[in-house]
C-alpha cells in the first residue's frame, strides 16, 4: 500500500469519529465524505470489468454497501436545536462505518501482505476474470456506503424538519372522524 492509500484508507476510516459529537448538519457534513470518495474513485477506479463473475462480485460488494450505509444513516441521531439540524453517529452508526470502511482496508493490506494467492485461486474458482475487478468491487462498495448513508441523513432530516412544522394543538375534527 502506498502513502496515498493509506491517508485515504485510515480518512474514511476517521470520517465517522467527526460526527460522534454532536455537530450542525451542513453542507461540509455532505461535501467532506463525498469529496473523500470521489478522489478515491478517480484515483483508483479507472474501469468496471464485465467479464466472467465480475459484475456478480461488483455487484455483491456494492449490495453490501448500500446496507451498511443505509443502516449507519438510519442508526444516525438527527435533531432540531432552534434553526438548526444536528447529527450525532450513534455508537450502531459508528460500528457498521467502521466495519465497512475497515474491512476494505484490511482486505488490502492482506492481500499486499501473503493473501494474493489465495484471492487469485478464488478468482480462479469463480471465474472473477482480473483485479481490476476486485478494485472496482471494494471501491463501488466505498462510494455506495457514503452515498446511501448521506442519502438515508438527507431524508431523515427532511422527516425531522416537517415534524418539527406540523401544528401541535388539537386536530380539528373532519366529517369522517364524527361518530354520530
Amino acid at each position: 500500500m502506498t502513502t496515498t492509500d493509506w491517508i485515504t484508507d485510515i480518512a474514511l476510516v476517521l470520517i465517522v469519529f467527526r460526527q460522534l459529537r454532536e455537530a450542525r448538519l451542513d453542507l461540509k457534513s455532505y461535501l467532506i465524505p463525498l469529496g473523500i470518495v470521489a478522489f478515491v474513485a478517480w484515483h483508483y477506479l479507472h474501469s468496471v470489468p464485465t467479464g466472467g463473475n465480475d459484475l456478480v462480485l461488483i455487484g455483491t460488494l456494492v449490495a453490501a454497501g448500500a446496507a451498511l450505509g443505509i443502516a449507519g444513516g438510519i442508526f444516525t441521531r438527527i435533531r432540531t436545536a432552534g434553526e438548526h439540524l444536528l447529527i450525532k453517529a450513534g455508537a450502531v452508526s459508528a460500528l457498521l462505518w467502521v466495519l465497512g470502511m475497515g474491512a476494505r482496508m484490511v482486505f488490502q493490506v492482506w492481500v499486499d501482505h501473503g493473501g494474493s494467492d489465495d484471492v487469485a485461486r478464488f478468482s480462479l474458482t469463480h471465474h472473477i476474470t482480473t483485479g481490476d475487478a476486485w478494485v472496482a468491487a471494494f471501491v463501488l462498495m466505498a462510494l455506495t456506503e457514503v452515498i446511501t448513508r448521506l442519502a438515508t441523513i438527507f431524508i431523515r432530516s427532511r422527516m425531522v424538519v416537517r415534524e418539527e412544522q406540523l401544528p401541535t394543538g388539537p386536530r380539528p375534527v373532519a366529517a369522517f372522524d364524527r361518530t354520530d
